[in-house]
């Protein structure tokens, strides 16, 4: 099996963050093949991938930057009401999220402590730092996974249908027998401001 790697976009200082990774050749990474592709690595990316890498499947993790795999948003927290049954489930499942969130936590809380089970929501506060090195850690422990730096450009479709990998910024063909998309909210976002939209 593909044990775990970096595979750069271009010689940069961010690569010193990410030391402990080996990188392959270029020649190896002008054209990879792989079970899945995964593009994005956000908190959805980083689950797809490692449950891809967890399955047996030999996974590639396309994200236009290496250092920020697990990043946060603005509201670093992870549970509460709405959202702690879904880590829940990912933790039921093998996923990543809620070991993560563990160790990066700075404040743990019970929502809705004086109300009924039903609407307790137990929620922590991560420091946005301490989970993204602690995501990063854990993909790098996925036997299976390949982190590739670049940008996911183009799909490529099958003359039969169907999709067949990803076309990269920097003109490299990833292949692949399925291609999971996990650009989240960025995708062709816009700027809402009253009644006013602009890219």
């Amino acid at each position: 099996t593909m044990s775990t790697a970096i595979i750069p976009r271009r010689a940069s200082p961010r690569l010193s963050l990410l030391a402990s990774l080996r990188s392959l050749s270029s020649r190896a990474a002008s054209s990879l093949d792989a079970d899945v592709i995964v593009v994005g690595g956000g908190h959805a990316g980083c689950e797809a991938a490692a449950a891809a890498a967890r399955a047996g499947a030999s996974t590639l993790l396309v994200t236009q930057r290496l250092d920020t795999i697990g990043e946060m948003s603005c509201n670093p927290s992870i549970g509460g009401v709405g959202k702690g049954h879904l880590v829940r489930e990912i933790d039921a499942m093998g996923g990543l999220m809620g070991g993560v969130a563990d160790a990066a936590a700075i404040h743990f809380r019970l929502l809705n402590r004086s109300k009924g089970p039903a609407v307790r929501g137990p929620r922590v506060q991560a420091d946005r730092d301490l989970f993204r090195a602690a995501m990063q850690a854990a993909l790098r422990r996925c036997s299976g996974l390949c982190l590739v730096e670049d940008s996911a450009e183009d799909l490529l479709l099958l003359d039969e249908g169907g999709v067949g990998g990803v076309r990269t910024g920097s003109g490299r063909t990833l292949r692949a027998r399925a291609v999971v998309l996990t650009t989240g909210t960025f995708l062709r976002g816009e700027i809402l401001i009253g009644r006013h939209r602009r890219p």
